[in-house]
């Protein structure tokens, strides 16, 4: 099976269009845990129970929350590559919930 691989600009992970076409402009991208869960970035509210910790590691992953593909951000910031590291459904369960939980924090 051939790899799939978004186009990115440069070595920046706020630069790829995923396969599925959708890009930070459009839909969002989304930082993730290496499962494909969004995590939580912090700020002024507590974490939802949704969402992930930051990683302690920050190993982090970018979530398409349109297609459930996953982008591992070392890799493409390493290479300027973007191939996809897996895919997680976003339409039902915990991924689909930590998402919404997500953009209910953005508005």
């Amino acid at each position: 099976m051939d790899t799939e691989t978004a186009d990115v600009i440069g070595h920046d992970v706020t630069t790829i269009t995923c396969v599925c076409g959708n890009t930070v402009s459009q839909a969002g991208l989304i930082q993730a845990n290496s499962q494909g869960v969004p995590v939580y970035a912090g700020g002024s509210t507590s974490r939802p129970a949704e969402l992930a910790e930051w990683p302690a590691d920050e190993d982090l992953y970018t979530l398409c929350p349109t297609c459930g593909r996953v982008y591992r951000d070392s890799i493409v910031e390493e290479t300027g590559t973007a191939p996809v590291a897996f895919r997680v459904d976003v339409t039902a369960g915990p991924i689909a919930e930590a998402i919404q939980a997500h953009w209910n924090l953005s508005t």
